[in-house]
């Protein structure tokens, strides 16, 4: 059975919408992906740390979808990473109440011996020294390893983003994000210059837009399905990396035409984390509830053109 390796946070979020609000619940970037990627029945592991108030029964939900927390570092004695923040009214835009790194700042990544073999990585959105230190431990030479990065360490950590970059297969970035690293307004010119940084495939994320992926030769896009209620979008960039690196996991393939089926997967899944606040939907979604939806994303982009021109 194929594995999947994940870097990234596992944390308390406090979430306020226009639909109401939270006190602390699970977030962090790893759960989404693990809980996401589960639905393709592999075997996962996530790479994190947390404080001694991290509930166990939160790392029972890990388990209970077959995600090997054995990797995820307990500090007793120490506070887990939590982040607060608050969505305006088109739910496009949130800011940011309170970052409280805690634990986080004593993280040093340590790959469990059994995924070191991983045939896929995800490196969820750390410093660009945690996603190296994870790369530097993985043993094999063909590993389809995915980059998640952000503005602050375009800002900051520039050079050694750079230096990731150049070891990845994919990156998978926001519109801003990749007009930022790429310094091109174009989405497409900005694509063509990431590509030329070392990835062999970017995928842009538009949020209720869609998301495109590009290698050197095609572009495929596809849209987010339109939903009705949208509680709260925390994560959802998270759930569709988990879906699209499940699916590639399970089916070991790793061309084009199969990353555009992972992308709609991927997008798929997204849309039902969405519809909660935190990863709450994702708790217990089922296959029928996800084929049902795979279905609509069919319906919206089939169609056969019907003339000659």
């Amino acid at each position: 059975m194929s594995k999947l390796l994940i870097l990234g946070t596992v944390a308390f979020d406090a979430i306020e919408t226009p639909f109401g609000k939270t006190d602390k619940i699970l977030g962090g970037s790893a759960p989404y992906i693990g809980l996401s990627a589960a639905q393709f029945d592999i075997q996962s592991a996530i790479v994190s740390i947390v404080g001694g108030d991290f509930p166990k029964e939160y790392l029972q939900i890990l388990k209970d979808h077959n995600i090997n927390t054995s990797a995820i570092e307990i500090v007793r004695g120490d506070k887990t990473f939590f982040w607060s923040g608050r969505y305006l009214k088109n739910m496009n835009k949130r800011e940011t109440i309170t970052t409280d790194l805690n634990v986080l700042t004593k993280f040093k990544p340590n790959v469990p011996n059994s995924f070191k073999d991983s045939d896929v990585v995800v490196l969820g959105n750390l410093s660009p020294k945690h996603q190296n230190s994870v790369i530097s431990q993985i043993r094999n030479d063909n590993a389809f390893i995915i980059l998640d990065t952000m503005n602050f360490w375009m800002d900051n950590n520039f050079d050694e983003l750079l230096g990731v970059l150049n070891k990845v297969s994919l990156i998978t970035i926001n519109d801003d994000e990749a007009r930022q690293l790429s310094g091109e307004h174009s989405l497409l010119k900005a694509a063509k210059k990431i590509l030329l940084m070392g990835p062999s495939y970017v995928i842009i994320k538009k949020g209720e837009h869609g998301a495109l992926l590009f290698d050197k030769d095609d572009i495929f896009f596809a849209p987010a399905l339109l939903l009705e209620s949208v509680f709260d979008p925390t994560g959802a960039g998270d759930t569709f990396a988990g879906g699209f690196a499940g699916y590639l996991t399970k089916t070991n393939d790793f061309s084009f035409s199969n990353m555009k089926r992972a992308v709609i997967y991927g997008s798929a899944i997204a849309s039902f984390s969405v519809q909660k606040f935190g990863p709450e939907m994702l708790f217990k979604l089922d296959k029928k509830q996800l084929e049902k939806r795979l279905n609509i994303f069919k319906k919206m982009t089939q169609f056969e053109i019907g003339f000659n021109l």
